[in-house]
């Protein structure tokens, strides 16, 4: 009996260490150059998106910076029950893009991408370059327009649609600094070698 246990624990210990990331943020989050430094793979699944779907790296970066800090098993906060007992997740969004289930099983059906990871920079970029180009095909939303790409990612296009956005002043206040670090971002692009 205790060996059962013992192998149950390892096993279990084991499955919650997977996630094909380091699960650890860049250093300097404010220099997008330092990030592409730090993280080799990262400039290429960036390019890679802008060259498939035509969300630009700046835009995909400070996205990604706000949803999950270049974490790449980033969750969300739990939730307690009557202030100490866990009772879940605030949702199910996991990894760099904080995709949440039902979305990302939506894109890996649609994109015939089976095996993609949202804790893969690459898979995770796509992703993004997935949603946003539908965002712009619906809502009229230029990719290069993070404010606003921010706000249809965070409340989806039918709360964009719906104008749910309009009455979170947090939100609005985030989509403000989402489009500065993304102008940011990209001034500091330029100048990376």
């Amino acid at each position: 009996m205790m060996k059962h246990l013992f192998v149950a624990a390892a096993l279990a210990a084991l499955a919650s260490c997977g996630g094909g990331g380091s699960g650890q943020a860049p250093r300097l989050l404010d220099d997008a150059c330092a990030i592409l430094d730090q993280r080799a793979g990262y400039l290429s699944a960036f390019r890679a998106t802008e060259r498939k779907w035509g969300v630009p790296v700046h835009v995909q970066m400070a996205t990604i910076h706000q949803e999950s800090k270049f974490i790449s098993d980033a969750r969300t906060p739990l939730r307690y029950a009557l202030g100490v007992i866990p009772v879940g997740r605030q949702s199910s969004a996991f990894g760099y893009s904080q995709a949440l289930d039902g979305t990302w099983k939506e894109y890996l059906v649609e994109q015939g991408r089976l095996r993609a990871r949202r804790d893969r920079i690459r898979d995770a970029t796509d992703f993004m370059g997935w949603y946003m180009t539908q965002t712009r095909d619906e809502l009229g939303i230029p990719l290069s327009n993070a404010r606003h790409q921010y706000l249809a990612y965070h409340d989806g296009r039918n709360g964009y649609r719906r104008g749910t956005w309009k009455r979170k002043g947090w939100l609005i206040a985030v989509s403000g600094r989402v489009e500065q670090r993304a102008e940011m971002y990209r001034q500091q692009l330029q100048r990376c070698s």
